[in-house]
């Protein structure tokens, strides 16, 4: 018989959740395969998500060329009062929403509550999604974003050898994608931070042991990875650039903070990732919450489990 239950705060904030959600009817998910329906359903959601309060941070929109083809945004998120002369680390932020929809916006108060805490600056990637954008396609946005913030490392004061790259839920698939590009190409990471990442595109079958607690469920990713690689997912041809648990080859990745809820379907292969990680003898701190569920802070950041997380991830990025 299986003992996991859900934390108690977590069980009283869905519960709470749910006796709102009758008040306004119906609130089905969107049919398995329907990409777009699922987009409108988490842009929807997001804006609604609470972040801790910040002060002290400021914000300057920038336009990049990809390296591919078209362009897109990226926000730089930095301390007002800076030490002077001092070369700080940043971060490449990744923005969660399933690789189909999310973003940057609505993760500024997420963002600026991390440049406070740590005092390390942001570069938060309004990165263009699948199917728009679709297989490496994420994770090159990404790449591209990191380049361009090493050509402006002068102007940003900052130490091009120690970027991180950071990301959660689909966010958190296309930082650990985004690693492996990097160094593909010879970027040197200093650390990947994947807060509950989406990695696989072969969890795609019910746990019966996670299945009552899933607040993101399998027909859901299945719809993502689809949008992201088309027909192939669940193949043999797979890149992990695209889905970073396709990958074999380990050696030279930076050393790793994993995060994931072990009621959370992603619990698995985030595991599986640390697992192969300290096997090519990279560092990963992996931690794996008891009676968590995905998502657990952008419903309340109130909560104990999300107060220790956010101060966890605060904690990794401090010592960039």
């Amino acid at each position: 018989m299986s003992t996991m239950m859900l934390d108690p705060q977590i069980a009283a904030m869905y519960r709470a959740l749910a006796e709102s959600l009758q008040s306004l009817g119906d609130f089905s998910p969107p049919a398995r395969g329907d990409v777009h329906a699922l987009r409108a359903m988490i842009d929807g959601s997001m804006p609604a998500c609470p972040a801790p309060l910040s002060t002290g941070v400021s914000v300057r929109e920038h336009t990049i060329s990809s390296s591919l083809q078209g362009r897109f945004d990226v926000r730089w998120y930095e301390p007002e009062v800076a030490k002077v002369g001092e070369l700080r680390p940043a971060v490449v932020y990744l923005h969660g929403g399933g690789m189909v929809a999310g973003k940057a916006e609505h993760y500024d108060g997420l963002v600026r509550y991390y440049v406070q805490q740590s005092q390390v600056p942001f570069a938060s990637v309004d990165y263009r999604l699948a199917p728009e954008n679709p297989g490496a396609g994420m994770a090159t946005d990404a790449v591209d974003a990191m380049a361009w913030l090493i050509e402006h490392a002068d102007e940003f004061g900052i130490d091009p050898q120690r970027i991180a790259v950071m990301g959660d839920s689909g966010g958190g698939g296309v930082a650990a994608g985004a690693a492996i590009l990097a160094r593909d190409r010879g970027i040197t990471l200093a650390k990947q931070v994947l807060i509950y990442p989406m990695l696989d595109d072969r969890t795609t079958v019910p746990d019966p042991n996670i299945a009552p607690y899933a607040a993101w469920d399998w027909d859901s990713n299945w719809t993502c990875w689809s949008a992201v690689l088309g027909a192939d997912i669940g193949g043999d041809t797979v890149s992990p650039i695209a889905a970073p648990a396709r990958l074999t080859d380990f050696g030279g990745l930076p050393p790793a903070y994993i995060e994931v809820g072990d009621l959370d379907i992603f619990r698995d292969e985030s595991i599986s990732y640390a697992q192969r990680l300290h096997a090519a003898g990279i560092s990963c701190e992996l931690h794996v919450l008891p009676g968590v569920t995905h998502g657990h802070d952008r419903v309340s950041v109130e909560i104990d489990v999300s107060r220790r997380t956010l101060a966890e991830r605060c904690r990794v990025l401090a010592a960039l």
